[in-house]
């Protein structure tokens, strides 16, 4: 089967790093050393290659090495299905971001067609007991990664919303207005809802189908019942009064939830313990994963940060087997090369540093 991967990654003024560059062969890298050394950054890098801000949300300014604030600018080569592209992703001062891929500007949404990149990191463990609109980001995120257009419906759902939830603070009345924007959100609602669906019905194969030693999740996303187009567009029409009085839009694909279940103990997972929490998280990554391999043909680039600091020594060795019977390229971080034993002769090991100059990649 052709992989997916990240051969070079060069950084410059990013994050912590005033200048970097690590190597890969495709396989598993596991990086290690203290906590704030920049193992994160180096990840979060590599998210970027992926359409959306990345896996801390982070916008462009944010990116950039302090106290220079000059911008900064990231390159890599990436080996997509027998394809190599380099790529390019900079922004100068507080300006925004550009892409560039093989030399020419691009949207940030082409990164999608040329790469899956999925990612589990220490703010996901209280998933299950936060808020819905972490699950819907939780969601969305692995939907993008089957359907990158996933990412312009949403945009665009919510520029729509955004307008009209402005006319509904103004107190607005006129129905021409209204119409016109219901249509657009009612056109791209049907469209999450539709990629929605569609995707847990892939995770759920993904997971049956699978011999792993985490868990089941039942899934379900709990929204309206209304999810067509038509039934959208009459909805959203419908419930203006209702609206008005909030001064916001009160239904559609912006208030689903996702809930998950303990198949094997029938608990949801908000109920579990912390470690049966994560496990449930690690248990769908590997679902998506392994989803990705036959949907996209080759495995995901996957971001595991802090992966182990919560898994006993067994479901540690479990998850590099599967991660090693998975050919996919995981990009690992830890404390210590202690964490990483079990991936001994199998793993690429990177020390990861701090010097006065910055964060420094084996050394």
């Amino acid at each position: 089967m052709a992989q997916l991967k990240v051969t070079s990654l060069n950084l410059s003024h990013f994050r912590s790093y005033k200048h970097a560059r690590i190597e890969s062969d495709g396989g598993i890298m596991a990086l290690y050393g203290p906590n704030g050394a920049g193992k994160t950054n180096i990840l979060e890098a590599i998210s970027l290659l992926s359409p959306g801000r990345g896996l801390r949300g982070a916008s462009a300014p944010e990116l950039m090495r302090r106290p220079e604030a000059l911008g900064w600018k990231l390159t890599a080569t990436l080996e997509s299905l027998s394809e190599t592209h380099e790529i390019s992703i900079w922004a100068e001062g507080e300006s925004s971001r550009n892409t560039e891929i093989d030399g020419k500007k691009a949207p940030q949404t082409a990164l999608g067609r040329l790469a899956r990149i999925i990612w589990l990191v220490p703010v996901m463990d209280r998933l299950w007991v936060e808020g819905a609109g972490g699950r819907r980001r939780f969601l969305d995120r692995m939907v993008m990664s089957f359907h990158p257009r996933h990412a312009e419906a949403t945009l665009g759902y919510e520029k729509s919303m955004r307008e009209r939830n402005r006319l509904l603070k103004d107190q607005v009345r006129d129905s021409a207005w209204y119409d016109a924007l219901e249509r657009q959100m009612a056109k791209n609602g049907a469209e999450i809802c539709a990629n929605r669906k569609d995707v847990l019905t892939r995770l759920k194969i993904a997971q049956d189908g699978a011999q792993s030693a985490f868990p089941v999740a039942g899934l379900e996303i709990i929204e309206s019942p209304l999810t067509t187009e038509a039934e959208l567009a009459e909805a959203f029409s419908a419930g203006r009064i209702q609206d008005l009085a909030a001064g916001r839009t009160l239904s559609g694909p912006h208030r689903a939830d996702l809930r998950a279940i303990f198949q094997t103990k029938g608990v949801e997972a908000r109920a579990c313990s912390t470690g049966e929490q994560k496990a449930l998280l690690i248990s769908l990554i590997l679902a998506n994963a392994r989803a990705l391999r036959d949907d996209f043909g080759a495995p995901p680039i996957l971001l595991l940060d802090e992966i182990a600091a919560h898994l006993d020594s067994t479901r540690r060795a479990a998850l590099y087997d599967e991660l090693h019977a998975l050919n996919a390229q995981a990009w690992l971080t830890g404390t210590g090369h202690e964490l990483f034993a079990g991936l001994d002769g199998r793993a690429t090991m990177v020390p990861v540093s701090e010097a006065e100059s910055g964060s420094l990649i084996g050394g």
